[in-house]
């Protein structure tokens, strides 16, 4: 065998080891084609396009979080979108988002062969971002959280700014576009239904999951996908579950971790290790100043001072 074959097969399995190592998330699982991708913006912009070759995949392979691709980019009608199907709150969407389209842009460039340097202006899409939140937190219908929010410096204008517009798809929120969108009905009710069960049965996480979609196939929501798909949908939930629960673990562990180093040997270092991994807790729940420097004073025993103390000294919005 010649060198360069070599090389052709080694290059091959290296590509296919990698590809296993992290896979489409539900949400890309069922949107990620051009047809049910069309009928999600169809029915977000209450519009009609039929045709699905009239929209164009940009979404980017290599955006992977915790072995999962959880993102769907496309392009139609002159509005590059970006979408994404969140169970957590993360005021951080906007800046995600921000890295994310400058490489789709990047990508369109160089597909279009644009020069960026000619004197005539070049036309480019409208960026849109959608975020599906499907959490078991309290959320409005509608949320938009901002680049500019993130700065540390204000001022009246940004030369930069990035807006991830959070839609709420738990049931009783949205309805219109769950009645203008059957598939993302049927989709936020499976991952109702997958939550509910495996909160019920945490030691049986695969029962959880079979439950569930023998449930949801009875009832035809998403019947023949689930036939269809069922061992790799079992695989994607369980890997997203694990990813989310190794993620609130690190929290709780770091959380506890300082407390208990803080009161045990009454060291400041390991107590304010305590306090910031609380503060930014609270921060990431949407909890207010006076609220957070509240439960500082109760969770650590300290008074008002020392609670605004740490605050100014650990709070990101400071």
């Amino acid at each position: 065998m010649n060198r360069n074959r070599r090389r052709s097969i080694s290059r091959a399995l290296r590509k296919k080891q990698v590809n296993r190592n992290y896979k489409d998330s539900l949400f890309r699982m069922i949107f990620g084609n051009r047809k049910a991708a069309l009928k999600l913006y169809n029915a977000i912009n209450h519009s009609n396009y039929q045709n699905p070759e009239d929209l164009e995949i940009t979404t980017i392979e290599g955006a992977i979080y915790m072995g999962v691709k959880n993102d769907l980019s496309f392009l139609i009608d002159s509005v590059m979108n970006l979408y994404e199907a969140q169970s957590t709150r993360n005021p951080n969407m906007p800046l995600r988002g921000l890295i994310y389209f400058a490489r789709v842009y990047q990508g369109y460039v160089e597909k279009r062969e644009l020069d960026l340097y000619s004197g005539s202006r070049i036309k480019i899409p409208l960026p849109r971002y959608i975020v599906f939140y499907n959490g078991s937190e309290e959320e409005p219908d509608r949320r938009e959280y901002r680049l500019s929010d993130a700065f540390e410096k204000k001022q009246d204008s940004y030369c930069l700014e990035c807006v991830a517009t959070v839609l709420n798809i738990n049931a009783g929120h949205n309805r219109q576009l769950m009645e203008d969108c059957s598939l993302l009905w049927q989709y936020a009710s499976f991952v109702s239904k997958v939550r509910q069960y495996l909160e019920m049965y945490p030691e049986d996480l695969e029962g959880a999951v079979d439950r569930a979609v023998e449930e949801c196939i009875a009832e035809g929501i998403l019947a023949d996908f689930l036939k269809k798909e069922r061992g790799e949908v079992k695989d994607v939930i369980l890997t997203e579950y694990n990813a989310e629960r190794h993620i609130k673990n690190e929290k709780k562990l770091s959380y506890e971790e300082g407390v208990e180093k803080g009161i045990e040997k009454g060291m400041e270092k390991g107590l304010e290790r305590g306090i910031r991994a609380f503060i930014t807790e609270k921060e990431e729940e949407e909890a207010g100043k006076t609220i957070i420097i509240e439960k500082l004073q109760k969770h650590f025993m300290l008074d008002r001072e020392k609670a605004e103390y740490y605050y100014e000294k650990f709070s990101k919005k400071m």
